[in-house]
C-alpha cells in the first residue's frame, strides 16, 4: 500500500496563515556566509561557504499588521508577542495531519520568499520517527506539487557529515531532532556544544545557528520546559512555529483547528462510548452483564453475558435471551441463580433488563461478583465484539481495522522465561481465550455474502492477530521503560518496526502479510503514533487522571485509508463519511463518567472559546459579505448590538445567551434572518456564531443508546413498484461543463474591475524631535528620545514590489484558478489600469483577491452550463443493506411499514412528521428514506438527496417522485451551495430518466401532494 495525499483547504489556510504573517518580505534564494572555521589553522583552511535564510526585512510595525490582519481573518484574538525570535502557534486537532501542514508550510514559504532552512524539534522518538516517516511518504506528492524535493535528516552527533552539508547547501533542508539531544546529560547527547576535532574545532551548535534556521516545534507543551526553552534559544531562529492540538502557551495564535472545527468539518471520527459499570457488586449474587437489547418487528431481546458451568469450572457465555428466561437452568443449576434470576421484563425505551428478584440493569451494567480481572475480560471481550462487528462492514470496502489496548505493565501481555522464551501475559491469555470463543459464534452469523470475508477470518489465528507495541531491552526483551528506539535482531522488536516504520504493512488486508488487527501499548503512550485505522480504543488500567483521556482518544481519531491508501474522508464518501468513520472506546466505567471526564480534558483546550451570544461577540470582527461584492465591514458597538437584537427577536438566541434549534435548523437552511443592514454578512455572521462553544462536545455518543438497526425488509426490496423507482434513479452520471471562455472572461474581468480593493502594503515612518530623557525608566526602557507634540510627523510610503523580485502572475493566477494562462492572460489585459495598478503594490494580495473572485465567476459559470450525461455504472441494491444506520427507540428511530426499511433513523422532528404521513397515505406504495451511499457528484461537493417515493398506479400525475425536505419554505432564501447542489440534482434526474422522476424541494407531504397530483 502507498498512502494518497490531496490537498486539503483547511491545511491550505493553515499554511496561508502562516505566509500571510510576513507579507512584503523581499524573496531571497539565502544569504552566503562564512561556515564559522574554529580556531585551528587547519580549520580555517577548511572552512567553506554555506547558506543561510535571508533576514526578517519587515519592520516590527508592518509585521505587527500582518499578523493582526491574519488573526482577524481567522477571528483570533489580536496578540503583539514579536521581539527578536517572534513565535507563532498553529493549534491543529489531533488526526488533522499538523506534519502534512508544516511541511507544506516550509514549501510555501520558500515558494514566496526564498527560506530553505528549517529545523524540526520534537518531543521524543516516536514523534521523530513518526515526522521522519511522514517526509518520506509526502516526498513525491510535494515535488510533484513545487518542483523541488525536501532534503531531511534526523540529527546524530556522530553523523557529523550531516550537519555539514545542512549548512553548506542550497536547497530546502530540514533536520528532525529531538529535545533530548539538548537536554541529556550523556557525552553523546553533550557534542552538540562540543568543539570536535573531527568538526574543524567547530561546535555544531554553531554550525547550525549560523543558518538562522526557521525553528518548527512539534507538540510545544512537550518540549518547552524551562531549561528547554533556553537551549532552543542557542539555535539562533530566525522565528519560531509551533504546532499543537493542545498548546499551553498561545504565542500569537495565527490558525486554529480546534475539537469542534475538526469534527464539525468532519475531518476526525465520531466517537462512540460503550461504558461498563459495575453496580452492586456482591458476591453473594450471580455475576450478570447486560450488554444490548436487541429490536426487531417481535418482542425485544437482551444479549447477557453470565456464568455457566464448564468440564473445568465455571466460566463466561454470552446469550441472547428473552422475557422468561431463567438463569439457573441456562448455567447448568449455578446456585447463585437459583432465586429471582429470571428475566421478568426487556425494557427497548428505557434500555434496561428487570429480573423477577426486582433487580434492573442498564445496557452496560455489570453485576454480582466482579473482580478486576473479570472487569478486564468483559472489556476485552466487548472491544473483540466491536472490532468483529465493525470488519465486517468495512471489509468488503477494502478497509483493515485495527484496534488498541492500553495497558499499564508490560508483563499483562508479554512475561519471559528462564531462558529468554516468550509467554502470554494475563492479558494476552484472556485475548485468545476470549477471541477464540467469539470468533467461534460470530462466524455461524455470517450469511453468503460474507464468504469472503469468512475465508479471512479462519486464515488468521488467534496467537498471531496480536501485538505488543513497547520499549525494547538490549536483549530484545518488551520492558517498561519510556519509548525508545532499539536496533535489535529480536522478533520482538519487529513490533516496533510495524507501527512506527512500515505503517502500511501493518494495514494490509493480506494475512499473510499482515496478520496483526489487536495492538497493545503501554498506558504512558502520548502523542507520537497513532494510525488512521483503529476503530476501537480500549484502556486496560484504572486511571485517577482525567489528562489521559483526549491522548488515548487521540490515537484514533484520524480518518481511516482504504487498500488503495485512499483517505476514506468527505470528499469520497460524502454523507457516509461519519457513518464509517467511528471510533469506539470501551470504557471499564459508566458512560456518564468517562465522558464527563473526557469532556474536562477537552473543556481545558477551548476553554477561551466564547461560551455565550452577545453583543460583544461581533464587535471589533471584520465582516465579508456572503457574495463578495461588498467591501469587508468593520463591526462597531452599534452595529453589534444591531445583530445581536435581531438574532434575539427572532428566537435564535436564549435568555442565557445560547443558540436555540430553531437558529441551528435555519441557518442549515440558509433561511437565518438578520438586522437588514447585516443580510449581506449573514454567511460572516454564522462563521462569528460558530466560535460559540457550549461546554459539550458534539462528537460523542452513547453506543449503548443505539438499541435500533434499521435492517432492509426484502419483500419491500421486491416490490413492483420500488422496482419501477429503482430502475429509474438508480443509474449514476458524469457532468460536464462547457461554458464560453469569453463570456468568462468577459464576466471576471466586469468583477474584478468592480470588486478587486487590494490595501496597498505601507511602511510608516515616524519622525519627531529629540527631547530630554526625564526619567530613568525611559532610560530603562530603552528610549532614544522623546516625541514632542508638535515636532512629530507620521507620514504612510506605498512600498512597491521588492526590487528584483520577479512574480510569474499568469503562472500563479493559472494555478490558482484552475484556467490556462491564454484564459487568464485575457482577463488580466482587459481589467483597467487603475484595477491592474494594485499588482504593484502588493503581488500576494492581488493575487489572492483576484483568483478569488475569477473563481466565484467561474463557479456561476459552471452551474449554468453544467449538463449531465448517463453512465452505464449503477447504485446496487447492496447500499441498502451497507447502510445499517442506527438509532434509538423513542428517540431518534421510528417502527415503520411502507419504507424499503423496517425502521426510520430520522434527523429532525421535520423527517419524523414526513414519514408519517406517508405511512399513512394510501396512495404511497413503498418509500425510503436515501442511505448516505446515495449521492449525485456536483462541482460543489457530494450531494445525498433525502427521500425516493413510489406512488400507486393511477393515484397520481408523476408515479416516481426524488424530494428534498426542509423545515420551512417561508422567505427561503438557499445558500449558493445548496442551490447549486439542487440545480444539479434536477439536471442529474432529467438525464438519467427524463420525465418519469420528478425531483423538487418540499417541506410538507401537503406540498409534495400538490406536485404529484392528476389534473
Amino acid at each position: 500500500m502507498k498512502f494518497k495525499f490531496k490537498h486539503q483547504k483547511f491545511q491550505e489556510d493553515a499554511a496561508r496563515a502562516v505566509v500571510d504573517v510576513f507579507r512584503g518580505q523581499p524573496k531571497s534564494e539565502g544569504s552566503r556566509y562564512l561556515v564559522d572555521p574554529g580556531e585551528s589553522r587547519e580549520a580555517a583552511l577548511l572552512s567553506a561557504v554555506g547558506y543561510a535564510n535571508a533576514p526578517l526585512a519587515l519592520p516590527p510595525s508592518i509585521l505587527r499588521e500582518n499578523l493582526h490582519a491574519v488573526q482577524e481573518a481567522n477571528q483570533l484574538p489580536h496578540t503583539d508577542e514579536l521581539g527578536t525570535n517572534p513565535k507563532f502557534t498553529v493549534e491543529m486537532e489531533t488526526g488533522t495531519g499538523k506534519t502534512y501542514t508544516y511541511i507544506k508550510t516550509m514549501y510555501e514559504l520558500w515558494q514566496h520568499y526564498g527560506w530553505q532552512k528549517f529545523i524540526i524539534v520534537v518531543p521524543n522518538v516516536a514523534i521523530r520517527e513518526g515526522v521522519y516517516k511522514t517526509f518520506q511518504q509526502t516526498q513525491e506528492h510535494f515535488a510533484m506539487e513545487y518542483g523541488r524535493k525536501v532534503e531531511f535528516f534526523i540529527y546524530d552527533s556522530r553523523r557529523l557529515a550531516e550537519i555539514e552539508t545542512f549548512a553548506e547547501m542550497s536547497g530546502i533542508r530540514v533536520m528532525i531532532i529531538n529535545i533530548q539531544a539538548f537536554n541529556a546529560r550523556g557525552k553523546d547527547a553533550r557534542r552538540i556544544r562540543m568543539k570536535l576535532d573531527e568538526f574543524g574545532s567547530r561546535r555544531p551548535i554553531d554550525v547550525i545557528a549560523a543558518t538562522h534556521p526557521i525553528v518548527i516545534i512539534d507538540e510545544p507543551q512537550s518540549v518547552e520546559g524551562v531549561q528547554a526553552k533556553k537551549s532552543l534559544a542557542d539555535l539562533g531562529a530566525l522565528f519560531t512555529l509551533r504546532y499543537s492540538a493542545t498548546p499551553r502557551e498561545l504565542h500569537n495564535l495565527v490558525y486554529r483547528l480546534d475539537a469542534i472545527d475538526a469534527y464539525n468539518q468532519k475531518l476526525v471520527k465520531k466517537i462512540s462510548v460503550k461504558g461498563i459499570e459495575t453496580v452492586g457488586s456482591d458476591a453473594t449474587h450471580g455475576y450478570l452483564y447486560l450488554d444490548r437489547i436487541n429490536v426487531s418487528k417481535s418482542a425485544p431481546t437482551a444479549t447477557i453475558v453470565f456464568d455457566k458451568k464448564g468440564k473445568n469450572g465455571t466460566r463466561k457465555v454470552s446469550r441472547t435471551a428473552g422475557e422468561g428466561f431463567r438463569l439457573y437452568e441456562q448455567s447448568d443449576g449455578l446456585e447463585e441463580y437459583r432465586t429471582g434470576y429470571t428475566i421478568s421484563r426487556i425494557d427497548a425505551n428505557t434500555n434496561t433488563v428487570t429480573l423477577l428478584n426486582g433487580q434492573m440493569l442498564h445496557v452496560g451494567q455489570v453485576t454480582g461478583d466482579v473482580s478486576e480481572t473479570e472487569l478486564r475480560r468483559l472489556e476485552i471481550h466487548e472491544t473483540i465484539l466491536a472490532h468483529l462487528e465493525r470488519e465486517r462492514r468495512l471489509y468488503r470496502r477494502g478497509i483493515k481495522v485495527l484496534s488498541l489496548f492500553f495497558i499499564d505493565e508490560v508483563a499483562k501481555y508479554r512475561v519471559y522465561g528462564a531462558g529468554g522464551e516468550k509467554e502470554n501475559g494475563e492479558y494476552a491469555q484472556m485475548f485468545e481465550e476470549e477471541y477464540q470463543d467469539i470468533l467461534s459464534h460470530f462466524q455461524t452469523e455470517l450469511g453468503a455474502e460474507d464468504a469472503a470475508y469468512q475465508q479471512y477470518l479462519s486464515a488468521i489465528t488467534p496467537e498471531e492477530t496480536h501485538e505488543g507495541y513497547f520499549s525494547i531491552d538490549k536483549k530484545g526483551r518488551m520492558v517498561d521503560s519510556k519509548l525508545k528506539r532499539k536496533e535489535t535482531s529480536s522478533d520482538d522488536s519487529d513490533a516496533y518496526d510495524l507501527i512506527m516504520r512500515d505503517k502500511e504493512r501493518l494495514l494490509d488486508l493480506d494475512p499473510r502479510r499482515s496478520p496483526v488487527r489487536f495492538i497493545f501499548s503501554h498506558s504512558a503512550l502520548k502523542e507520537g503514533w497513532d494510525n488512521p485505522n483503529v476503530f476501537q480504543i480500549c484502556a486496560l488500567r484504572q486511571t485517577a487522571s482525567t489528562t489521559y483521556r483526549k491522548q488515548e482518544v487521540g490515537r484514533g481519531l484520524r480518518l481511516c485509508v482504504n487498500q488503495a491508501g485512499e483517505r476514506m474522508d468527505e470528499a469520497r464518501l460524502g454523507p457516509l463519511v461519519q457513518e464509517v468513520n467511528i471510533l469506539t472506546v470501551i470504557a471499564g466505567e459508566s458512560y456518564a463518567k468517562y465522558v464527563d471526564e473526557l469532556q474536562t480534558d477537552i473543556n481545558k483546550d477551548l476553554a477561551d472559546r466564547p461560551r455565550k451570544v452577545e453583543a460583544s461577540l461581533f464587535t471589533g470582527k471584520t465582516l465579508a459579505s456572503d457574495d463578495g461584492k461588498l467591501p469587508p465591514r468593520k463591526v462597531d458597538a452599534d452595529f453589534a448590538g444591531k445583530i445581536f437584537i435581531s438574532l434575539a427577536r427572532h428566537d435564535y438566541v436564549d435568555d442565557d445567551g445560547a443558540l436555540t434549534e430553531k437558529y441551528h435548523t435555519d441557518a442549515a437552511a440558509g433561511t437565518l434572518q438578520v438586522a437588514e443592514a447585516a443580510m449581506p454578512y449573514r454567511a460572516a455572521i454564522c462563521q462569528v456564531l460558530a466560535t460559540v462553544y457550549d461546554g459539550t462536545y458534539p462528537g460523542v455518543e452513547d453506543d449503548s443508546k443505539q438499541n435500533v438497526t434499521a435492517n432492509v425488509q426484502e419483500e419491500k426490496l421486491a416490490k413492483k413498484e420500488f422496482l419501477g423507482l429503482w430502475q429509474r434513479i438508480h443509474q449514476k452520471s458524469v457532468y460536464t461543463v462547457a461554458f464560453d471562455t469569453e463570456e468568462l472572461v468577459a464576466k471576471a474581468t466586469a468583477a474584478l474591475d468592480a470588486r478587486l480593493h487590494v490595501q496597498p502594503l505601507a511602511f510608516r515612518v515616524k519622525s519627531g524631535t529629540l527631547g530630554e530623557i526625564s526619567s530613568a525608566e525611559q532610560l530603562a526602557r530603552g528610549e532614544a528620545f522623546v516625541r514632542e507634540v508638535n515636532g512629530t510627523e507620521e507620514k504612510v510610503v506605498k512600498a512597491h514590489a521588492a526590487s528584483g523580485v520577479r512574480y510569474d502572475l499568469l503562472g500563479k493566477m493559472a494555478q490558482a484558478t484552475g484556467l490556462t494562462r491564454r484564459t487568464v492572460a485575457a482577463i488580466l489585459t482587459r481589467i483597467r489600469e487603475d484595477t491592474f495598478a494594485n499588482f504593484a503594490y502588493h503581488p500576494e494580495e492581488f493575487i489572492l483577491k483576484a483568483a478569488a473572485i475569477i473563481n466565484e465567476e467561474k463557479a456561476t459559470a459552471i452551474i449554468e452550463h453544467i449538463t449531465y450525461q448517463p453512465l452505464e455504472d449503477v447504485y446496487e441494491t447492496s447500499i441498502f443493506t451497507e447502510a445499517q444506520a442506527k438509532g434509538r427507540l423513542g428517540a431518534n428511530a421510528l417502527p415503520v411499514e411502507k419504507s424499503v426499511f423496517d425502521y426510520l433513523i430520522y434527523d429532525s422532528e421535520n423527517e419524523k412528521e414526513f414519514a408519517r404521513e406517508l405511512e399513512s397515505e394510501k396512495d404511497v406504495a413503498v418509500y425510503v428514506k436515501l442511505p448516505s451511499a446515495f449521492f449525485i457528484d456536483t462541482p460543489v461537493g457530494h450531494y445525498n438527496p433525502d427521500w425516493a417515493i413510489a406512488f400507486r398506479e393511477g393515484s397520481v400525475k408523476h408515479i416516481y417522485f426524488v424530494a428534498e425536505t426542509k423545515g420551512s419554505m417561508e422567505s427561503m432564501e438557499l445558500r449558493a451551495v445548496e442551490q447549486a447542489k439542487i440545480s444539479c440534482a434536477k439536471k442529474h434526474f432529467r438525464a438519467i430518466s427524463g420525465d418519469a422522476v420528478r425531483y423538487d424541494v418540499v417541506d410538507s407531504y401537503e406540498a409534495l401532494r400538490q406536485l404529484v397530483a392528476c389534473p
